[in-house]
């Protein structure tokens, strides 16, 4: 599955040295997906995809907001952390004190895998100078509702 999950991401973002800091990618009749590059080295990159829902009570709801590592050397990706305000008590789906580490991980991956191939599917890219009729990729001048590159920490957990 990590594999898999580096294969699609790579699709999605195309070459390791031209992934754009901060970028939206737009479909039409579908949302907006929000990339954030937290930090990138020679073998790894650390970036953060997500939505960004109206939300009355808080303005925006980033979700699933998902901080993602890949690494280049080991062709693989997985994802570090998950954060989201829960806001049904009753929603166990990553529950630390129900579901164990190693499954926790596999959900978490296992929903990236099947999101990148949604993503995918919808046309989605984050690979600059792509031809594409669907996707319009925005990099400059581009807003994250809920978090900027110094505060990005304290979101994302």
């Amino acid at each position: 599955m990590y594999e898999g999950n580096y294969i699609r991401l790579r699709k999605l973002l195309g070459d390791k040295n031209k992934i754009p800091e901060v970028a939206v990618s737009r479909v039409k009749n579908g949302m907006d997906v929000y990339l954030q590059v937290i930090e990138q080295t020679t073998y790894t990159s650390t970036i953060a995809l997500t939505y960004y829902f109206s939300d009355a009570e808080e303005g925006f709801l980033a979700y699933p907001n998902l901080k993602i590592r890949i690494y280049y050397d080991a062709l693989q990706a997985e994802v570090m952390s998950q954060a989201y305000k829960r806001r049904d008590p009753n929603f166990h789906s990553f529950n630390h004190d129900i579901d164990p580490s190693l499954l926790k991980r596999w959900r978490m991956n296992r929903f990236l895998y099947k999101w990148l191939s949604y993503c995918d599917r919808q046309g989605h890219t984050f690979r600059t100078g792509a031809c594409s009729r669907k996707n319009q990729l925005i990099t400059k001048n581009v807003e994250i509702p809920l978090q900027d590159k110094a505060s990005s920490s304290n979101i994302i957990e």
